[in-house]
């Protein structure tokens, strides 16, 4: 019987692809399955997962035969799962030996509808530790009563899918999968949702998930226009929120948060191709015209006059006359 499975996409990773296979090894039983999804890597890095595949007890080896970004190879592992409970890893990070097995554990003993963890951030040879916002430990709560309040960080700004473990009911509710295609900030609406329409979750002090920071082939170090999915990404949020029964309580947190990430980007345009970062102001001009007014006019005001200052210059900016007409 499968209790677990662990979903890893890889893309173009072959530097880092031995050291995460080599930690799932180190985490193998006969109730995990490994679901290793190759996004159409050419970079030798299905060369290694083929190997890997035939040594590493309960891998299931898919390929895709063109890239559809990390949701969308997210997606493909949670078809093919069949534990009680899933998790995620991703291709160019690794987990301590035994991490799975007390994640497991975590999981059976609190009964919740998903379990969250701490993760140790590792740029070079530096390593950092990086908490759940949530002072609450090994207790079961409730995942709405978590995402305020708006002022302050919450769980909702801690996103990592691969930061827990979850129970196959949430699959089977329809709260589990990606937003198909996105390739940035794919899980900021996959824990809204979860936080929104979840039951019960809980936060344990697990520290076993290695994320590696500053990857070169990494979407947050990569300047194209695959990074502007943060725009589709966070208009979904706000989008569903605006449905939701506590949508006035809720909607200030949604949007504070998307113009947080949006002055973010703006500050730091210097990474970004030239015509991306032109695309960049254009569609976050675009996007504070599309949120509600009263609430953003409200954000601006709480924000500090840095970054407010940069979203309301572009929120002031004429519409192309094309976009005008339409």
């Amino acid at each position: 019987m499968v209790k677990l499975s662990v979903i890893v996409p890889f893309y173009n990773v072959r530097h880092y692809a031995t050291d995460t296979l080599k930690s799932l090894r180190a985490n193998a039983g006969e109730e995990v399955e490994f679901l290793l999804v190759d996004d159409c890597s050419e970079d030798g890095t299905a060369d290694i997962l083929r190997r890997a595949a035939d040594e590493l007890p309960g891998a299931v080896l898919i390929r895709h035969e063109r890239n559809g970004g990390l949701a969308t190879a997210r997606n493909t592992g949670i078809d093919r799962a069949r534990g009680t409970y899933l998790t995620f890893l991703d291709g160019d990070d690794w987990i301590a030996p035994g991490h799975l097995a007390r994640l497991l554990a975590a999981a059976e003993r609190l009964g919740c509808d998903f379990v969250r963890t701490d993760h140790v951030q590792c740029t070079g040879r530096a390593r950092s530790v990086h908490r759940v916002p949530m002072g609450r430990r090994d207790v079961v709560l409730d995942p709405r009563g978590s995402i305020l309040p708006v002022d302050r960080t919450t769980c909702v700004d801690y996103p990592y899918a691969w930061a827990g473990v979850y129970h196959r009911r949430l699959l089977d509710r329809g709260l589990l999968r990606f937003t198909d295609g996105l390739r940035t900030a794919e899980d900021r609406p996959w824990i809204w949702r979860l936080h929104r329409e979840a039951e019960s979750f809980a936060v344990v002090g697990l520290l076993g998930v290695y994320y590696r920071r500053g990857v070169a082939s990494s979407l947050t170090q990569i300047g194209d226009v695959r990074q502007l999915d943060f725009l589709r990404a966070f208009d979904q949020v706000v989008e569903e929120t605006t449905r939701d029964r506590d949508a006035d309580r809720l909607l200030p947190k949604a949007v504070r948060t998307y113009c947080a990430v949006m002055a973010h980007h703006l500050g730091a345009t210097e990474r970004f191709e030239p015509d991306v970062a032109r695309a960049l102001r254009s569609g976050v001009a675009a996007a504070l015209r599309r949120l509600p007014q009263p609430v953003l006019s409200g954000v601006l005001e709480s924000m500090d006059a840095r970054r407010a200052n940069r979203l309301r210059r572009l929120r002031r900016r004429p519409l192309p006359a094309r976009t005008a007409a339409v």
